[in-house]
């Protein structure tokens, strides 16, 4: 059997599994002509930016909506019709047939959880057949040489906004930790941090449970509160604040702000786009923040440019719902200075292919590039496989408890030990470097 014969497409199965939030998501396998199985499951969303890939959902009653029958009957009909003996070798003509198919730009009728769930199979079973892992398959395809790096992680402590309940406005108060010598220390340091921040919580009755991406849900009387928390618990862990251990925002004010205005519900207090913006490097020259993402609506472009002018060198400027994954948007943002670091999720473009246009659009614009998880998540590590493979310098994954957040975090481990190196990124590849 020739190469090219293996890796043809032979079936498409899709199945209906469960997320982290105990709702429905789209599972897909790809079976090739050789026997090779690539198998992923789609990801799934609470703060979506309006211009990212659409979830086909079924409404109605059943599962509060949430079901994916009508996703299901796309792979199983007309996608697995469409790439039916399409070499799946070749990711850019799969994912080019499903962009076809739909024949929208966000993936409304074929749904993104379909297609990204579909695209992403295709590229498992295409390493699979080449007998490597999938990081190996990418790296490899990339026409790299040498070793790959394991991607700085980037950890939420404490949960807000649409994942908590709206208990504070901020959604994301994360640790990065910089100083770290390797994988496996940025994880345990990250460890010590999240337990020492329990403790605290627990000794001031501020816990309230766990938020969806599996960091504390916080009883804060305001937001900076969440800021000065942390700070305590990277000193609580035995750690130095803004040297080894920094703290990360992800301010997602998409959520709480439109036509460069904002109000911050747990405060009762409205502001414009150059008051939150004031607020937030307020907190940057208070703290050791190294990131803020999405520190302005999706729709305050000004907002972006005033706050990146005016925002220290060493600041990472992170753009999500802002982007969405599009390679497009990415090079409008390199070209209006409004951030200086991309973040990127998969299923907020719906293919592989597109979410790499992303990716690499950010890399040529000289843009940091984030590989990162959804709020609703699964087993499926396939994104720690990208981050490696596509070279990418940072991992977001969501906290560090619950399985299908460690599943990813683990993930990393074994990737490393296939390496034979943890090595991250040099510190010089940082803005705050």
């Amino acid at each position: 059997m020739t190469a090219s014969s293996a890796t043809a497409i032979t079936s498409v199965k899709g199945r209906r599994v469960w997320d982290s939030r105990g709702r429905p998501t789209v599972e897909a396998d790809v079976t090739l002509a050789g026997g090779a199985l690539g198998r992923a499951i789609a990801p799934a969303g609470a703060s979506r930016g309006s211009h990212e890939a659409i979830d086909l959902r079924d409404g109605g009653p059943r599962f509060g909506g949430w079901d994916v029958t009508e996703a299901l009957r796309q792979i199983n009909g007309a996608i697995a019709r469409a790439l039916g003996g399409l070499d799946a070798a070749d990711q850019d003509a799969v994912d080019a047939a499903l962009i076809a198919l739909d024949g929208t730009p966000n993936k409304a009728n074929l749904g993104g959880n379909a297609t990204i769930a579909v695209s992403m199979a295709v590229l498992h079973a295409a390493a699979a057949a080449a007998g490597k892992p999938l990081w190996r398959h990418l790296w490899d395809r990339g026409g790299n040489s040498g070793t790959p790096v394991l991607p700085l992680p980037e950890i939420q402590i404490f949960g807000g906004g649409a994942h908590a309940g709206r208990r504070i406005d901020v959604q994301d108060f994360m640790v990065i930790a910089t100083g770290a010598d390797d994988y496996d220390q940025a994880l345990a340091w990250t460890a010590e941090v999240y337990i020492a921040a329990g403790k605290i919580m627990a000794e001031r009755g501020l816990l309230q449970g766990v938020a969806d991406e599996g960091g504390f849900w916080p009883a804060f009387d305001a937001n900076e509160d969440a800021a000065e928390t942390l700070l305590r618990a990277i000193e609580k862990a035995g750690l130095k604040p803004g040297e080894q251990v920094a703290i990360s925002l992800d301010i997602a004010a998409s959520e709480f702000g439109r036509g460069g205005r904002y109000r911050l519900a747990r405060e009762d207090r409205g502001m414009s786009s150059g008051e939150l913006a004031e607020m937030l490097l307020g907190w940057v020259g208070r703290y050791p923040i190294v990131s803020v993402e999405d520190p302005m609506a999706e729709d305050d472009p000004e907002g972006f440019i005033a706050f990146a002018a005016a925002a220290p060198k060493h600041l990472q400027i992170v753009g999500d719902d802002f982007l969405v994954t599009s390679a497009d948007r990415v090079r409008a943002a390199a070209r209006d200075k409004t951030v200086n670091c991309a973040l990127i999720k998969p299923n907020q473009a719906g293919t592989v292919t597109e979410t790499k246009a992303a990716f690499d659009a950010a890399q040529a614009a000289g843009l940091g590039a984030i590989v990162s998880a959804r709020s609703g998540e699964t087993e499926d590590v396939t994104i720690v496989h990208l981050a490696v493979g596509w070279g990418a310098r940072q991992l977001k994954v969501g906290s560090f408890t619950r399985s299908e957040r460690m599943a990813k975090w683990n993930e990393g481990l074994r990737v490393a030990d296939a390496l034979g190196t943890a090595a991250l990124p040099p510190k010089s590849a940082f803005p705050w470097g």
